[in-house]
């Protein structure tokens, strides 16, 4: 079996490349851009070199034949489309490229893939909780149906490509499902999103790189988190118990609290004591998606998937994560 992952080099895809490396026999094909850092993928590297069941494709998902190339090249049974431009807050500034990417980009995807002509692949297009936006309370918790109202362009974006994704399925009869995974994060989490900066700061003033202040945003938004080990596992449960084209789930886990507690458990588990907190305006979203709290029964009640890795796990790995990079002698912004 071959598998091919859009997003190979980023938290997601790497922790995929994991999973699959020790789960299957599968050979794996990574769709990467020449200038992407392969930071996450270093402890395969071994595998890479001697193309050991991991090979790297070079291409871009804005030109559609180096992504019909990829798709040709790697012959998949299984596409996982995780790349995206994935931070919100830089798609206010860079809204165009938000939607190329990931609304474009991804219908050169799904046209090479019905170009291909395999009537067994599976595919799996990840969209976002981020596209369900600002909902009312009396919604909780979000299940499918939820109504959209993005928050961001880069919600904006994702709504596109959950549609696209549902498009092709019934249009093109694709074994094509939709995720809309809430917040996940662990190990090599980007250090733009709001539990990984934290913890990336907290390691850095450890170390001594920063004064004992850890500069914030929005500290109100409500948020269901899961271990980012934890969603690899559901994406291929996915498209491995019985995949159904046309299906879309909500993917999350279990913890939900607001993101100054997740602050406050990560400055408990910290060796330095007092360390003070500062609202950074820079940091603030225009509008923010602020009630995120997944109801997940039926992609649970299709799967059987159940999250493995508890809150305090994911939150004790990755602030173990920044302090080892730190330990590496490398440097970082304290954004």
């Amino acid at each position: 079996m071959n598998a091919l992952i859009t997003g190979i080099t980023g938290m997601v895809g790497s922790h995929l490349v994991d999973y699959l490396i020790e789960n299957t026999e599968w050979n794996i094909y990574g769709f990467i851009r020449w200038n992407d850092r392969l930071d996450n993928l270093e402890h395969h590297f071994d595998r890479i070199n001697k193309k050991d069941r991991i090979f790297l494709i070079n291409g871009d998902l804005n030109d559609l034949p180096s992504v019909q190339s990829a798709i040709n090249e790697s012959e998949p049974d299984y596409v996982f489309h995780l790349a995206a431009q994935s931070y919100p807050k830089t798609s206010f500034r860079a809204p165009l490229e938000t939607l190329q990417t990931n609304i474009i980009g991804t219908a050169n995807l799904l046209e090479s893939i019905g170009n291909y002509g395999n009537d067994n692949i599976v595919v799996h297009v990840c969209a976002s909780s981020e596209i369900f936006g600002k909902v009312p309370k009396e919604k909780l918790p979000i299940d499918e149906e939820c109504s959209v109202h993005p928050a961001s362009p880069y919600a904006i974006s994702k709504v596109g490509t959950d549609l696209l994704g549902r498009y092709y399925a019934e249009a093109f009869d694709i074994k094509i499902m939709t995720t809309r995974m809430f917040t996940h994060t662990g190990p090599r989490r980007g250090d733009v999103f709001s539990e990984s900066t934290f913890a990336k700061q907290i390691a850095m003033i450890e170390a001594g790189l920063q004064e004992p202040t850890i500069y914030v945003g929005n500290l109100d938004s409500l948020r269901t988190y899961a271990d980012v080990r934890d969603a690899v596992e559901a994406y291929f449960l996915l498209v491995t118990e019985n995949p159904i084209g046309g299906e879309y789930y909500n993917i999350g886990g279990e913890y939900t609290c607001k993101i100054g507690d997740m602050l406050n458990y990560l400055i408990s588990q910290s060796t330095v004591k007092n360390i003070k907190v500062e609202v950074d305006e820079d940091r603030l979203r225009p509008i923010d998606a602020d009630l995120q709290v997944p109801n997940t029964e039926k992609f649970r009640k299709h799967t059987g998937w159940k999250p493995k890795y508890t809150f305090e796990e994911t939150m004790n790995d990755l602030l173990e994560y920044w302090r080892n990079e730190i330990k590496k002698g490398r440097k970082f912004l304290n954004r």
